[in-house]
């Protein structure tokens, strides 16, 4: 089997990928075990073996050289962190099922350690997983930065996240740095994502059933991240939040006087939507209140004798649930 090449630019050097301004460490495979660690690792080091765990390693990686420990863990001192998504039954049956055919665990999980436990930002499922089939002990890779615990969330491919799954993850993760950080949304872009989704994650609190996709494409050309601290700027989300649900409750409105029209599509709330929607007819972006205002005024005017079956069948809708 042939292997598979480095992706390479015409001049045969290696791709870059735009916004990635990282240099590599030089450091090779023969230099990565950390013999002198600094003292704030060996004090984790330290504080690993006290909370009945074992040290099994420690090294440096070779992306930015940055010392991590390589540990078991005792499985009763690990949890999720509050902030990431929920975990899913047919996930953890899945894990299970295989960690009981090859009898191996081999997907090591990163955690942070505070106040004498230790949080894993993207290894919820395997952690269940692990407790259910009964293991004692689990393998782990503990970052001694509390801070990455944050932004390992964007390498979390464990399982493809819809909409509503990233959206509830990002406000999580907002409310509880609002708490204890003064960062502003624009320094925390990587951890945050996208400013929609804020938004949309502060609607979905209220409101766990909103179909989002269907307003997401809306809300992310309007949105932007805020440069105020988070703890300033979480009043403002909330009453963009409070504007899309209002927005939703009109076009809720609108589908039921399609319904009693007769009209059936699982594509009502996206027709609506599309309808009242200005965008695509404007060649300046208006304020997200102002917009979100007029729409909403334009799906209670709606008149359902205008709207035919024929209109349905036109344009590219998504379903009225949140499936994306």
């Amino acid at each position: 089997m042939a292997t598979k090449k480095r992706p390479l630019t015409k001049k045969g050097t290696p791709r870059a990928r735009r916004g990635v301004k990282i240099k590599p460490t030089t450091l090779t495979a023969t230099e990565l075990a950390a013999a002198a660690p600094p003292s704030e690792v060996r004090e984790l080091a330290r504080q690993i073996a006290d909370d009945g765990g074992t040290v099994l390693s420690i090294y440096r990686e070779p992306l930015g050289g940055n010392v991590l420990l390589f540990a078991a863990l005792p499985i009763d001192k690990v949890e999720r962190t509050p902030f990431q998504r929920d975990v899913s039954d047919a996930h953890v049956a899945k894990l299970t099922r295989a960690m009981d055919k090859t009898k191996r665990f081999l997907d090591p999980l990163i955690v942070v350690r505070k106040d004498d436990r230790y949080y894993t930002p993207n290894g919820g499922h395997r952690l269940t997983a692990m407790t259910e089939l009964g293991a004692k002990a689990i393998l782990a890779l503990v970052v001694p930065e509390v801070r990455v615990a944050y932004q390992i969330l964007a390498l979390n491919i464990e399982k493809a996240h819809n909409l509503r799954e990233r959206a509830t993850e990002v406000v999580r993760m907002y409310r509880d740095l609002a708490d204890r950080d003064d960062l502003s949304e624009e320094k925390l872009s990587l951890e945050l994502e996208e400013p929609a989704l804020v938004t949309l994650g502060f609607a979905y609190e209220q409101r766990g059933r909103l179909a989002g996709a269907v307003y997401h494409p809306i809300v992310k050309k309007l949105d932007a991240f805020e440069k105020k601290p988070l703890a300033k700027s979480l009043p403002m989300r909330e009453e963009k939040a409070r504007i899309l649900l209002a927005l939703d409750d009109a076009v809720n409105e609108a589908v039921q006087k399609l319904k009693a029209k007769g009209l059936t599509s699982p594509y009502l709330k996206s027709f609506v939507v599309a309808r009242i929607n200005p965008l695509r007819f404007m060649k300046t972006i208006p304020p997200y209140e102002e917009l979100l205002a007029g729409m909403t005024k334009r799906a209670r005017g709606m008149k359902a004798d205008r709207v035919q079956s024929a209109d349905l069948s036109r344009g590219g809708y998504v379903p009225d649930a949140d499936e994306t």
